[in-house]
């Protein structure tokens, strides 16, 4: 198994760490309800997607 020679530098460990960051999700609003949703997904308030109802919304009580 190789085995490296010398020790690597933190500046060249952190600058291959520097791309590990997590970024916070992103999100749009519905066109039809202005709700927040996530881009490219069905609205979960209205199920509307691309300028057409595709999805039929139930309300549950909780």
């Amino acid at each position: 198994m190789a085995v490296p020679k010398r020790r690597k530098s933190r500046a060249r460990r952190d600058t291959r760490r520097a791309t590990h960051k997590i970024s916070a999700s992103v999100f749009n609003t519905c066109s039809n309800c202005n709700a927040p949703k996530e881009p490219h997904r069905i609205c979960p308030a209205c199920g509307w997607y691309k300028n057409r109802y595709a999805l039929d919304v139930v309300e549950v009580e909780v």
